[in-house]
C-alpha cells in the first residue's frame, strides 16, 4: 500500500532539500511562535522557494487570527492551512471560505471519544489529522511535536468522507507498525526526524521516508 509522507516544522534549507530528495509528499511549516520550529513568513518563502509544486505546503496555525493567516499567505503559496488548536468546527469552515484555501484540521487523541469528535470536522474540512494529545502537566508542552504517541488501535476500521493523516510519536523504527494498525494512508513526523528539539537531521529525514517507501 502506497503512504504518502509529511515531514513538519522544516526551518533550514537542508532539511527541506532532504525531504524533497526522499519523496514527502507534503512540507509542513510551522506559524506558531511559541514552537521552537516556527519560522516567519519572510522565512517560511525563502524556504517553499525550494520547493516543487508536486509537493504540497502546508501551513501550521494554532488558533490564529485572520490577520496571522492572511499575512502568512501573502507571503507564502500555502496549499493547505493546518489548523492545530482548539478550532471549532464553524471556525474551521470560516478559515476555509475566507480563504479558499484547502484546510487540515488536526484532532488531539487520548480516548475514543476524541476520535469520535472528528465526524463532525470531516464535514468542512478537507484533511484530517490525529495526533496525540499533549499531557497537560508536562514542561513546554506544544499542541504537537511532543514525541508523544497515542493508541493506534483507536484509529482501526475508521473511515471519514476525507482523508487523514497520522501523526504523533513517529520515526522510522515504528511507523511500518503504526500504519499497519491504524490502516493510515499518510503519515507526518516532526519531532521523530530531529537531533535536537526543534532541529531537523536530513540523515533521519531520509530514514523515515525510506521506511515510508518500504510500506
Amino acid at each position: 500500500m502506497a503512504v504518502m509522507a509529511k515531514i513538519c516544522g522544516l526551518n533550514a534549507p537542508d532539511a527541506v532539500a532532504a525531504a524533497v530528495a526522499g519523496g514527502a509528499g507534503h512540507i509542513g511549516l510551522v506559524f506558531y511562535p511559541p514552537s521552537p520550529r516556527c519560522v516567519t513568513p519572510g522565512r517560511a518563502a525563502l524556504l517553499a522557494a525550494e520547493v516543487p509544486r508536486a509537493v504540497g505546503k502546508v501551513g501550521l496555525f494554532v488558533d490564529a487570527a485572520d490577520d496571522t493567516l492572511a499575512a502568512a499567505l501573502d507571503e507564502v503559496d500555502l496549499d493547505l492551512l493546518q489548523l492545530h488548536g482548539d478550532e471549532s468546527v464553524d471556525r474551521v469552515a470560516a478559515v476555509r471560505a475566507r480563504f479558499g484555501v484547502p484546510v487540515m484540521k488536526a484532532i488531539c487523541v487520548s480516548c475514543e471519544s476524541d476520535v469520535a469528535a472528528a465526524d463532525a470536522y470531516a464535514e468542512v474540512a478537507d484533511w484530517l489529522l490525529f495526533d496525540a494529545r499533549a499531557l497537560a502537566e508536562r514542561p513546554g508542552a506544544l499542541p504537537g511535536g511532543n514525541a508523544l504517541a497515542f493508541d493506534w488501535r483507536l484509529l482501526a476500521g475508521r473511515r471519514w468522507d476525507v482523508p487523514w493523516m497520522l501523526s504523533g510519536g513517529l520515526d522510522a523504527d515504528n511507523v511500518a507498525e503504526a500504519v499497519g494498525v491504524a490502516g493510515a494512508r499518510a503519515v507526518d513526523v516532526s519531532s521523530g526526524v530531529e537531533d535536537r528539539r526543534g532541529h531537523k537531521s536530513a540523515g533521519k529525514i531520509a530514514a523515515f521516508l525510506a521506511a515510508v517507501r518500504r510500506l
